[in-house]
């Protein structure tokens, strides 16, 4: 059973969970209108590292100093909202300005910050990706599905009963496992879990807090609970580490198994995005879900979930999802977050902070062409979802005005217009904005109209929010519909139902939603980190009837592609329990996919397409089964995030409040180049430049490896060494890197890559560079 949207009592999906295939469910930073007293706002007052172990002394802790601002115990019970105890010390509460100012003058307080909320951002893509279930071979297998990992989602929450999250042959829940099942509306918490949902929680009191009334569920079609509303969290959840469930299609399309990327891991749900104003999420409940996750146990942390451009400065510290974060990382925790929905354009990749593995989104190799047969009986293929065995015939329209008139456009179509009755129509997209083309088509069906073809430049076809005919086409081929149009005075045509492609010629791109490098705010750190993919995909959503197990939806988004990644770093930890989230994310990163497995270069989607380059999906598409044996490793731990903290500009108390020991910064500012990371990005090259990087082999103990450089004629790089002898002495070797450019003008970044290799591994560092040349006026 498969839907692409909700109707009547989930009307808000359209708005919400098909936000991603609207290809906007990346999460807006934003200030919530106050429908509270405006003088009193709720505050994050972050104290960094927990002191002491003993968690009601903390919050008697956090009590006391609120008291001290407040002046009463009474005032203080009633304003806090949170106490963070568990990965790290503060808390939340409502206060005003003055106060949070004179609270944050206090020993102990690393900063207080005003609480801000965010919007919330298969059949094939694991078969793609070279996991196949029937292979003995893969990592997949080899790690037994991800046996015994733990996937944590902050997310919308989750649809229990599906069958998606079945726990049948699954082993016992981990006696790590310290997280709960929480009970509320419309969810059992007795019933609702089982050894696939080991846990569920809930987190709704810095929205409240904020909103200054109680949360109306019905309102807002949502539950006071861990349960999904929206389907968002449940499609993640099932892409991550969801059961089998055979015979899985959208009204016959895409039919097969649908599984997540671990279906041998436990997972639990961290509920964090409420329906308020179309979807929001907190930055007190986001890090309040950080928390308790550390303390519950979770081997991975998956974040579909991002901030706007502009970004904070990684010293400004406000976001929730930094912090939380390093601390998760510290304590061993990969977490996965979305790059965001913002491309094609340069500069807006999010979740910068280096501990965090960011994702870009690509394509699969599928598609659902549909045919359209024009009157003059020329058939042209296009795309769709057009469910069904019936076809659609009509009269064919264009709207054609006076050449004194605007043109128009699909987004200028109405459903006043009642000259679309009964009809098809062709137009032509201005913009790359998903939503407003289904505000347009949603007009075409409201005026009585049988059906759309949509032209647009965008080559691969994003699906529309409502079950009516709607086929998409380029621009060439639209015009190829509108030539015949207007060369007969009876223009027909018809629409037969979408059928499902797999392979040759569909290639893999960069998907033309998924936000770009480099970062606006770090930008010597190279992001995304990697592409999985993140268009199309069929999963798990809850259900129209409440008494069905199996409903599915193809959506697109960032929030798709990170949850491919965390289902793969929890096969990666199942096999390899003592890698580091720095080791996992070095060895998914050198062994990415930088060209198609047929061979053919990939591209990166926008206006025009372009040969992806590191920018775009960082070091590749994602590649678990050379991932899972990468040869080395570019390790890091707390210490390497101190480098960069120091070379972020971090004073030494507010990093001692981070680290479990005090640090003090070099008088020097240390070269954020250095930082141990699986890629290179110099942004303002200005003379030759050396920086060092230390590998770690994980591979045969005797390994000898020789670099070898690919750069643009212009841009030279040398290695010294320039072989790596490994034996069981020596498991880390160090090495420098010596870039220098021979360009005498600005211009923009040249791409290349550092690759070690023994004759079986292949270990890539992507290299991005851009020369600066000091510019001389008089």
């Amino acid at each position: 059973m498969g839907f692409l949207l909700h109707d009547q009592k989930n009307t808000m999906i359209m708005s919400f969970v098909l936000v991603p295939l609207l290809l906007i469910l990346n999460m807006h930073y934003y200030m919530l209108p106050a429908l509270a007293d405006s003088k009193r706002n709720v505050y994050i007052v972050y104290m960094g590292k927990r002191q002491h172990l003993d968690v009601e002394l903390l919050t008697r802790t956090h009590h006391d100093m609120l008291v001290t601002v407040l002046g009463s115990e009474e005032t203080s019970e009633d304003s806090i909202v949170y106490s963070y105890k568990h990965g790290f010390s503060g808390f939340a509460a409502k206060m005003t300005k003055a106060q949070a100012l004179k609270l944050s003058k206090l020993p102990g307080v690393i900063h207080v910050t005003r609480n801000r909320f965010y919007k919330v951002q298969t059949t094939r893509s694991w078969d793609y990706l070279g996991l196949s279930s029937t292979s003995l071979s893969n990592l997949l297998n080899k790690s037994k599905m991800g046996n015994g990992v733990i996937i944590g989602l902050l997310d919308t929450g989750i649809w229990p009963e599906l069958e998606v999250f079945n726990d049948e042959n699954l082993g016992p829940i981990p006696s790590r496992w310290r997280g709960v099942c929480e009970s509320g509306q419309h969810f059992d918490g007795a019933k609702a879990c089982n050894r696939k949902l080991i846990g569920a929680r809930y987190f709704i009191s810095g929205l409240e807090a904020e909103y200054g009334q109680p949360y109306n569920t019905s309102e807002n079609d949502d539950y006071m609970s861990p349960r999904d509303s929206s389907g968002h969290g449940t499609h993640t959840s099932s892409i991550a580490g969801g059961s089998f469930v055979a015979n899985a299609s959208y009204d016959g399309l895409g039919l097969g198994t649908v599984r997540g990327g671990a279906p041998g891991a436990h997972l639990a749900m961290y509920k964090v995005c409420w329906r308020l104003y179309g979807g929001v999420c907190a930055d007190a409940d986001v890090l309040k879900a950080f928390d308790e996750a550390i303390n519950d146990g979770v081997d991975v942390l998956s974040v579909s979930l991002a901030a706007d451009i502009p970004l904070y400065s990684e010293v400004d510290h406000r976001g929730s999802i930094p912090i939380g974060s390093f601390h998760a990382v510290a304590k061993g925790i990969t977490v996965v977050c979305a790059a965001g929905n913002a491309g094609p354009r340069a500069e807006t990749v999010q979740n910068t902070a280096p501990w965090i593995l960011t994702v870009a989104a690509s394509t699969v190799d599928r598609s659902f062409p549909t045919p359209i047969t024009l009157g003059n009986n020329q058939t042209i293929i296009g795309q769709a979802m057009f469910t069904g065995e019936d076809t659609v015939s009509a009269a064919l329209v264009y709207p054609e005005v006076s050449d004194l008139m605007p043109p128009r456009n699909c987004e200028s179509l109405s459903s006043n217009d009642d000259w679309m009755a009964g009809k098809i129509v062709l137009c032509f997209a201005s913009d790359y904005n998903q939503s407003l083309l289904n505000d347009a088509i949603l007009s075409v069906k409201a005026a009585g109209g049988l059906g759309v073809i949509v032209s647009r430049s965008s080559s691969n076809y994003y699906p529309y929010a409502m079950n009516f005919p709607c086929l998409q086409v380029t621009y060439e081929t639209g015009t190829q519909i509108l030539y015949y149009i207007r060369s007969t005075s009876n223009p027909q045509v018809r629409l037969s139902p979408s059928r499902t492609h797999i392979g040759k010629p569909v290639s893999t791109n960069v998907a033309y939603f998924s936000s770009r490098g480099p970062s606006s705010n770090v930008p010597a750190i190279l992001k995304p980190d990697i592409a999985a993919p993140g268009v199309q995909i069929l999963a798990a959503i809850p259900p129209f009837d409440e008494t069905t197990t199996g409903a599915f939806a193809f959506l697109s988004g960032t929030s798709m592609a990170t949850p491919h990644v965390s289902g793969i770093v929890a096969l990666l930890k199942s096999l390899y329990p003592d890698w580091s989230p720095a080791a996992i994310k070095s060895a998914i990163i050198t062994t990415g996919l930088t060209s198609h497995q047929s061979g053919g270069p990939i591209f990166a989607e926008g206006e025009p397409p372009k040969l992806a380059d590191p920018f775009d999906f960082g070091g590749g598409i994602v590649n678990p089964n050379s991932a899972a044996d990468p040869g080395l490793v570019y390790d890091m731990n707390t210490e390497n995030y101190v480098h960069y903290l120091c070379a972020m500009g971090y004073n030494n108390s507010d990093i001692f409040q981070l680290t479990e020991h005090p640090v003090v910064c070099p008088s020097k500012q240390p070269s954020i180049l250095d930082v141990n990371l699986p890629s290179i990005t110099i942004p303002n090259l200005k003379k030759p430049t050396i920086l060092t990087r230390t590998v770690t082999n994980v591979g045969p103990v005797n390994s000898k490896y020789k670099a070898s450089v690919e750069f643009a004629s212009g841009i030279n790089v040398a290695v010294r060494p320039e072989t790596l002898i490994f034996s069981s002495r020596t498991k880390t070797i160090s090495f420098s890197v010596m870039i220098s450019s021979a360009h005498n003008v600005n211009a923009g970044y040249y791409f290349g890559s550092l690759t070690w290799t023994d004759g079986v591994h292949v270990v890539r560092s992507p290299i991005s560079v851009r020369t600066e040349v000091g510019e001389s006026f008089f």
